[in-house]
């Protein structure tokens, strides 16, 4: 969400803004629409004053024993004219739109030193880690060492449709495992450790900016919840419509949750394996933190996703998101491509963004700076820590050996009970 008072004050700054992300001019629209809403409600606050007036003006001809006088029939009669036109100006408004409306649509502005571009091709390389892992065979992809493992996607094809897999054996353990390890690494770099709901209502999914926008990339209930897309609707949605005080900040917190994704704009990509699923687990982070923090913060959350990269030995690159290719609610977003080599690429395991106090508005979630009596918006930021599913695709990858079994990370072996190697 957005402050209409900026807008105000900054509309060609604005528009310059949206135009970094492929959007036209929108301030003249909005500005226009704040204006005619305003007068409205100015001409209704006025209505009701001149309303209060003459009552008062009546109440005192009655209080005098003149109520039936030609002058208090004149204020009876001005009295339910006037009453007349505060109905008729009280229907406009409930008829027109809210500014809240008309800016939830919008996607956040790009931070100043995020780079320009439309998609993907804008993203800038930040860095890279790891050696690429060198075969005397011909590497395989995931989808084709995996059902000797004990990926099953015809039996999950059959069960429920496509885009699900079935895990059998070590596989199901160590897809169980990576969840374990990397919730508990998480813990210990100091986040805190959460159990959330599975199904929201729609001002939570609205809060992250979900809504109304990506409706169709949910899954929703026939009583109207939907099912979360990531732990992030609920972790952030739990500070919503409260006031923070200053000690209380930064709040950091994680959790593991399967998460359900609709893939509503994905026909015929990924079709195979694991990348593109509509039920996966992954271990999120969220910060809640004061303004002046949140880049700090933002520092973090990259370092605490890219140690779990780094413990599991994955080779992978940071990218920057180019203005363009950022999310709905992010102003700033690193992403973590981990490298494949069944298909000879980096692919995309972790997204970390900055969204400023674009969710917070859309929240209510303000704090008070110390020794402050006015309240602030919080920022918030979210990243994947990892998704459960790519990182088991980039183990069979990096880890497969010629006769199809996969090594075991060493920094698993404690979570899979002392197995080194799954077998076919």
């Amino acid at each position: 969400m957005h402050d209409i008072k900026f807008i105000r004050e900054n509309p060609e700054a604005f528009d310059a803004a949206l135009a970094r992300k492929g959007l036209d001019p929108v301030s003249p629209r909005i500005l226009e629409f704040d204006r005619t809403r305003r007068a409205l409600d100015t001409k209704l606050q006025e209505k009701r004053a001149e309303k209060k007036r003459v009552s008062a003006s009546y109440g005192q001809l009655r209080a005098l024993g003149q109520g039936h006088t030609e002058e208090a029939m004149q204020f009876m009669d001005d009295s339910v004219r006037i009453a007349g036109e505060i109905s008729s100006l009280e229907g406009e408004l409930t008829a027109f739109p809210s500014i809240e409306l008309l800016l939830s649509s919008l996607p956040n502005l790009p931070a100043d030193d995020v780079p320009d571009g439309l998609d993907e091709a804008g993203n800038v390389e930040v860095s890279r880690w790891g050696d690429l892992p060198q075969f005397d065979f011909e590497p395989k992809e995931h989808a084709d060492i995996g059902p000797a493992l004990g990926m099953d996607f015809e039996t999950a094809a059959k069960i429920a449709g496509a885009r699900f897999t079935f895990m059998r054996g070590g596989i199901a353990r160590m897809n169980r495992a990576l969840g374990q390890f990397m919730l508990d690494a998480q813990v210990e770099r100091g986040y805190n450790e959460c159990a959330t709901p599975y199904l929201v209502r729609d001002e939570a999914v609205f809060g992250v900016g979900q809504l109304p926008k990506f409706a169709e990339d949910l899954f929703q209930t026939t009583d109207g919840r939907w099912l979360i897309s990531t732990s992030e609707v609920s972790l952030t949605n739990s500070v919503r419509e409260q006031i923070l005080t200053a000690a209380e900040l930064p709040i950091r917190l994680t959790a593991l949750t399967p998460c359900f994704r609709s893939e509503a704009g994905s026909a015929g990509r990924d079709t195979r394996g694991l990348i593109r699923q509509h039920q996966f687990e992954k271990v999120e982070l969220v910060t809640i933190a004061a303004p002046e923090h949140s880049q700090m913060e933002h520092a973090r959350m990259c370092a605490a996703s890219e140690a779990i990269l780094q413990a599991l030995g994955l080779p992978y690159r940071k990218m920057l998101l180019c203005a363009g290719d950022m999310g709905q609610a992010s102003r700033k977003t690193f992403d973590l491509e981990v490298w494949l080599p069944g298909q000879n690429t980096y692919r995309e395991i972790a997204s970390i963004s900055n969204c400023g106090d674009y969710q917070a508005r859309r929240m209510n979630t303000r704090y008070r700076p110390e020794g402050e009596k006015g309240t602030e918006f919080v920022h918030t930021l979210n990243g994947s820590a990892l998704a459960i599913g790519r990182t088991l695709v980039a183990i069979v990858e990096n880890y497969q050996q010629a006769d199809g079994s996969v090594r075991v990370p060493e920094a698993l072996v404690p979570y899979m009970g002392g197995i080194t190697i799954l077998t076919p």
